[in-house]
């Protein structure tokens, strides 16, 4: 029988709560890792912070297109009411802006809908598969579960020295996550 050669994708930590997973963040940072991540069942109040991660651009971003789509919106219905196809109706003036207040609305909420999914796949570099899901008790962050990921591809990353970092800032069933190739 031969032996499959298995590949270590990272190290995965569980941690004991909230307040221990901002602590061994804070620590994971200080200590200069680049290709890490927190996961939790829920967002953390000050998670951003503890891992040093900058703030989103996604906001702005939505907030332009919602802005440039609205104004385009309002162009396009000024310029086909008063400008292509000039028709008094019930003798109000060429552009009543008032009547074009829902399609405004609209166009703005989809545009923003819609950077922001889009922009959000674009921003997080997104993969369809991560390697802690090589991990049976990952199944817990759903529920109760409080983890620290690093990832082999990781500058900082040595197979012992990590697994020992995280064992020391609190990290209990540290493991592998090896995969098949």
């Amino acid at each position: 029988m031969e032996a499959t050669e298995r590949t270590t994708y990272g190290i995965l930590a569980q941690f004991d709560g909230p307040d221990k997973l901002i602590e061994a963040a804070a620590k994971m940072r200080d200590k200069g890792f680049k290709q890490w991540d927190v996961h939790s069942p829920y967002p953390i109040h000050g998670m951003d912070g503890a891992m040093g991660e900058e703030r989103s651009r996604l906001g702005l971003m939505v907030a332009a297109m919602a802005l440039l789509g609205g104004l385009g919106i309002l162009y396009f219905t000024y310029w086909t009411s008063a400008v292509d196809y000039r028709f008094i109706i019930s003798g109000k003036p060429y552009f009543s802006y008032i009547a074009y207040i829902p399609i405004f609305f609209a166009v703005c909420v989809l545009l923003s809908a819609f950077t922001a999914v889009f922009g959000m796949l674009g921003l997080v570099n997104s993969k369809f598969h991560h390697p802690v899901f090589y991990s049976d008790n990952f199944a817990k962050v759903t529920d109760d579960g409080f983890f620290v990921s690093v990832l082999a591809e990781d500058p900082s990353f040595d197979k012992v020295q990590t697994k020992t970092f995280l064992e020391e800032i609190g990290g209990t069933n540290v493991e592998y996550l090896e995969g098949d190739d």
